[in-house]
């Protein structure tokens, strides 16, 4: 049976529930980190080139769209993961291309739509982001059972495709 951290048993899924009142309190201990920017300062650290944490957003917003959108991501998909409004994306986007992590390139499908893809600065930072990152989650997951490790990715991934489909229900 699932225990809460005040050894309760969990019960039901509504209000008072311990188990969800666990949840929430680690929710919060993780939006707070997420303010201070914790593990965004600590996937830029040590990287051989001068990024700030809103440039490596876009170049993550990027990195992340390049597999799941076959011609390009465009300026108002930065917009819609990083929760901003388009014209501070804009000039976000702007800054990272002054910055020469990314470049605008015409979409091979529809020339007038203009997407945006890493270069080879851009392509680095990611990969050593994600290396300082997991270097971090490994750390901090060294003295869990591997199976446990497996099944916290496993649930953590549900729930943010959780929180993702409330956000944009269909």
């Amino acid at each position: 049976m699932l225990e809460t951290s005040a050894s309760q048993p969990a019960t039901g899924a509504g209000p008072g529930d311990p188990v969800l009142a666990d949840i929430e309190r680690a929710m919060i201990r993780i939006r707070r980190r997420q303010s201070r920017r914790a593990l965004g300062k600590h996937a830029v650290e040590n990287l051989p080139h001068d990024l700030d944490l809103q440039q490596m957003a876009v170049v993550d917003a990027i990195d992340e769209g390049a597999a799941a959108q076959a011609d390009g991501v465009t300026v108002g998909q930065i917009a819609e993961r990083l929760g901003i409004d388009p014209s501070r994306a804009s000039r976000l986007v702007s800054a990272t291309i002054a910055s020469g992590f990314i470049r605008r390139t015409a979409s091979q499908q529809d020339g007038r739509r203009i997407c945006l893809e890493l270069t080879a600065s851009g392509r680095d930072v990611v990969q050593n982001a994600h290396r300082n990152r997991q270097a971090l989650y490994g750390h901090l997951l060294r003295d869990w059972d591997p199976a446990d490790r497996a099944e916290f990715a496993r649930l953590l991934t549900r729930f943010t495709d959780a929180l993702a489909d409330a956000e944009h229900p269909a």
